[in-house]
């Protein structure tokens, strides 16, 4: 996209950041996404939607909007925010200090710090009806021209072994896998016992302020 906002021709309108008034529904989306991983640290799953939507950096996202509505969602961590916001303070306060503290050890095993010249993304979130409309496609492709234009040198992101598909749409967009963790003791916490760390590297003559 050339400006904040672009349409697909197709009904589907993408833009930069959250629209304003929609935070319930991108944690909504988030949620129906990520709450099998988010569960043990956010629930019960109304206080986890309410947590996220409270504390979402909204220009830390993009979004296909249809009809109004926001349908998809990628958030990315870059210059020390993320998406998903929220710190130990706030995890305190919405669950009280001795739940809240199992809470963020939770969290802590998610927590990636992007290198020098990296993006991290935080994950796409899309709306059951709308699937299969290249809506995910079109999130990643703006998410790399976000990393280009912040002059990053690569794009990096996590996927779990319970979601091929997501591993399948990054491989297809140039990201390649380069290691893989074994984390059998969250299988049973989490629901998932891998993760992969894929890279997408961005050429020098796309980058810019270079």
């Amino acid at each position: 996209m050339n400006s904040e906002q672009d349409s697909d021709g197709r009904g589907l309108v993408y833009r930069r950041g959250v629209p304003p008034g929609s935070e319930q529904v991108v944690a909504a989306l988030y949620w129906e996404a990520f709450g099998r991983k988010l569960g043990p640290a956010l629930d019960p799953p109304d206080a986890g939607r309410a947590f996220i939507a409270a504390h979402l950096n909204p220009d830390r996202g993009v979004t296909a909007i249809a009809d109004g509505t926001v349908v998809g969602v990628a958030g990315y961590q870059l210059g020390g925010r993320a998406l998903t916001g929220g710190g130990a303070a706030d995890v305190l306060s919405a669950y009280g200090v001795l739940r809240g503290l199992r809470r963020l050890a939770i969290l802590a095993l998610f927590e990636r710090t992007p290198e020098p010249g990296e993006l991290v993304m935080d994950g796409i979130a899309v709306d059951a009806q709308h699937r299969g409309n290249g809506i995910g496609s079109r999130l990643l492709t703006e998410i790399t021209a976000i990393a280009a234009e912040n002059a990053c040198r690569r794009i990096r992101l996590d996927v779990i072994d319970t979601n091929p598909g997501a591993r399948v749409l990054y491989e297809r967009h140039g990201f390649v896998a380069k290691r893989t963790e074994q984390t059998p003791y969250l299988r049973r916490l989490l629901g998932f016992g891998a993760v992969t760390t894929m890279h997408r590297a961005l050429p020098a003559a796309s980058r810019g302020g270079e």
